[in-house]
């Protein structure tokens, strides 16, 4: 029988967490170092705004492909090892990328960044389910996402800052660095569970695993969290990994510095969001759906006035889109407590790891799509408002398959966890959550 060495949400526990999101918030930091290279990066590269946009959507796609053996990966071995082989391949990456001036080896460093990206988020997350008490995850799992959102922060204005004052490579190579420090941090600081259970995991045969992930798809409550983060999220994270720069500078006109700090707005929104959804989210979760739908009504409703605005839109309509669509970050979360409402803890890593890719697949076709649009607008030359217009209006195609599709599979997920687990789910409709044992 396994013994409880540090109480769970204790000070060991808090100095672990803090270790954690220092890492992801590193990491936050080099996922988005192109929001505001965007226009430096097409001219050292000398590539159109489809090809710029690659850079991103290699990114996000390798991201994204790797979440589900990640969450093998992390189910066997544990956070703390996937923390530091993220921190090593990170230091790689942008080191490399600082470095080189052909394309398709830039291309090369984003892929393996993306790489050690993936690592990150569901490892720390797994923190959070392992030294904190079931009450206070939700909560506990916000304050990660929006302490994380300071590496966005750090991405916008230092990062331009330094970009004018040292360069590309030095820019680049300093970033870096960062993750040799939260390597070393995980190393001598992290542990993987206040318990006192061996470092290595029970091994699983191929069938097992396959059998996991086979019974985390079939969830229905794990495609409504993957569904709920797909369409929650793409939109903020389109505009602040790439478009939102050029949008605000080559079509609404505004000086480079002052885009770059509107693109701080939407984290410190996400202070603000955050721990209203993450209490709503403990108190109701029966009801985590209607926050989820009006995160995304919020984000449909400012982008209709911004694109529908004769012209240039005035800079208060321009803040307050910003400060909507920061939403999308904490209510993309719930997808993630989705994950954890509606399967096991033997099933966590596979299910979250689901569930993460949903908005990164979306972000990813976003991204790709609008600098697709934006070539064929704009015919090579430079792009004008109109050209931003008829580029950004891709994402009424997103925002409609994914609020169907969170539609179906609430219904499902509700019914299904009716039928096969009524105690589970009448303690859900008491606003109660049980966790799942099989």
């Amino acid at each position: 029988m396994t013994e409880l060495l540090f109480p769970l949400g204790g000070r060991r526990a808090w100095a672990v967490w803090a270790t954690a999101v220092f890492t992801y918030l590193v990491t936050v930091l080099h996922r988005g170092s192109m929001s505001v290279a965007g226009l430096q990066a097409a001219e050292r590269f000398h590539i159109s705004a489809s090809a710029l946009a690659s850079f991103t959507v290699v990114q996000l796609t390798v991201y994204a492909a790797m979440q589900v053996p990640v969450g093998i990966l992390l189910d066997r071995y544990g956070s703390r090892r996937l923390l530091i082989a993220a921190s090593g391949l990170l230091f790689v990456a942008q080191s490399a990328f600082s470095l080189v001036d052909s394309y398709p080896a830039a291309l090369a460093a984003r892929a393996v960044l993306g790489v050690g990206d993936a690592l990150v988020f569901i490892s720390v997350l797994r923190v959070v389910m392992s030294w904190f008490p079931a009450l206070r995850q939700p909560v506990m799992s916000q304050a990660t996402g929006m302490l994380g959102g300071i590496g966005a922060i750090v991405s916008t204005v230092p990062m331009a800052a330094a970009f004018s004052a040292f360069g590309w490579t030095a820019t680049f190579a300093g970033a870096s660095v960062l993750s040799l420090v939260t390597g070393l941090a995980v190393i001598f600081l992290l542990r993987n569970s206040p318990y006192d259970e061996p470092l290595h995991r029970t091994k699983q045969s191929l069938s097992e695993v396959r059998h996991n992930l086979r019974r985390a798809w079939r969830e229905p409550g794990t495609r409504l969290g993957l569904w709920t983060h797909f369409t929650t999220s793409f939109s903020g994270s389109t505009f602040g990994l790439l478009w939102g720069y050029p949008f605000l500078v080559r079509g609404e006109g505004l000086a480079p510095t002052t885009a770059a700090s509107l693109l701080i707005l939407p984290v410190l929104a996400g202070l603000c969001y955050g721990p209203l959804v993450g209490r709503y989210a403990a108190k109701f979760p029966f009801y985590r759906s209607w926050i989820v739908l009006a995160v995304i009504a919020g984000s449909v409703t400012m982008w209709t006035v911004v694109l529908a605005w004769p012209g240039r839109a005035p800079m208060p309509v321009l803040l307050l889109l910003i400060v909507v669509q920061a939403a999308g970050g904490p209510g993309s979360m719930l997808g993630l407590d989705y994950a954890r409402t509606f399967n096991p803890s033997t099933r966590f890593g596979a299910a979250n790891g689901m569930v993460n890719t949903g908005g990164f697949i979306a972000t990813l076709i976003c991204i790709g799509m609008v600098g697709v649009l934006l070539d064929a607008s704009s015919g090579g030359a430079t792009q004008t408002i109109g050209d931003f217009k008829w580029a950004l209006t891709f994402q009424y195609v997103l925002w409609a398959i994914g609020t169907v599709q969170i539609l179906r599979y609430r219904r499902r997920a509700r019914a299904t966890l009716a039928r096969y687990n009524p105690e589970v789910y009448e303690a859900l409709r008491a606003n109660q959550v049980v966790p799942l044992t099989s």
